[in-house]
């Protein structure tokens, strides 16, 4: 199994860009991996604990992303390889197209790869999808909960009120949505681990892209309003004000 990851800024940090718009500003952020992903990388050892093989994760991005490899090894995961750029953004469609390459180039064919339903910073939903395409794979997408049985998979996918619940034979690519699984905590000996497990590092040559970015924008940040009632048994009446004008008397 192999799991895609991606470095992206901790999860609610507050994103600013920089001067040109062209870029988020990283200088004052901290990284992790997608959480998307983390759930990845929880559900491939699952299904290695379960049902046996071996696990690999892959990331695209600059040294740094070294880190977000090792953090996946010390959860477990036997291998790590890393596509490493200098650290300028990639389209979804030249990160497929590497990531593509990587997997045609392996030496030991992967049955089943892993993504995160959508990164968490660029939220683009298609590089897993581009991938399956190129590779000619099955894909799903949004999945919440994965069974392998007899050489096939059984995906679940949360549709309205119930499940859509698709057979895919392996090799696929899957896509999971955070909540697939509660990701577990990397132990003191898996980072000590993770540190000594060599990484397997290859450096892809990007491909042009019929598309370009004119600007990043951040979205408008959502207002609040703190209206203060007053202090002690004095605000009892206002209190009761506020409850009936929002019905709740």
């Amino acid at each position: 199994m192999l799991v895609c990851v991606k470095r992206v800024p901790e999860t609610g940090a507050r994103i600013t860009l920089t001067p040109d718009e062209q870029a988020i500003d990283t200088s004052l952020l901290g990284f992790t991996i997608s959480p998307h992903e983390e759930c990845a990388v929880e559900e491939a050892l699952r299904i290695s604990e379960r049902y046996g093989g071996s696990t690999a994760v892959l990331t695209l991005g600059s040294p740094a992303a070294a880190e977000q490899l090792q953090n996946a090894m010390a959860m477990g995961i036997d291998a790590a390889i890393h596509l490493q750029t200098d650290g300028s953004d990639w389209s979804a469609e030249a990160t497929a197209a590497a990531i593509a390459d990587t997997i045609r180039g392996d030496r030991v064919p992967f049955d089943l790869l892993l993504f995160g339903n959508e990164a968490a910073d660029t939220g683009d939903y298609q590089v897993g999808v581009r991938v399956a395409h190129a590779l000619g794979l099955p894909c799903v997408t949004g999945i919440k909960a994965i069974a392998i049985e007899d050489g096939r998979l059984t995906a679940r996918r949360e549709a309205g009120g119930g499940w859509e619940i698709f057979e895919l034979p392996l090799p696929a690519v899957v896509t999971v949505k955070e909540g697939i699984n509660l990701p577990r905590y990397a132990s003191l000996p898996g980072r000590l681990r993770a540190k000594k497990t060599p990484i397997e590092r290859i450096e892809p040559q990007p491909r042009g892209s019929a598309l370009e970015t004119i600007k990043l924008v951040v979205p408008p940040e959502q207002e609040t309003h703190v209206e203060i009632l007053g202090g002690d048994a004095e605000a009892a009446p206002r209190v009761v004000e506020v409850l009936r004008e929002l019905g709740l008397t």
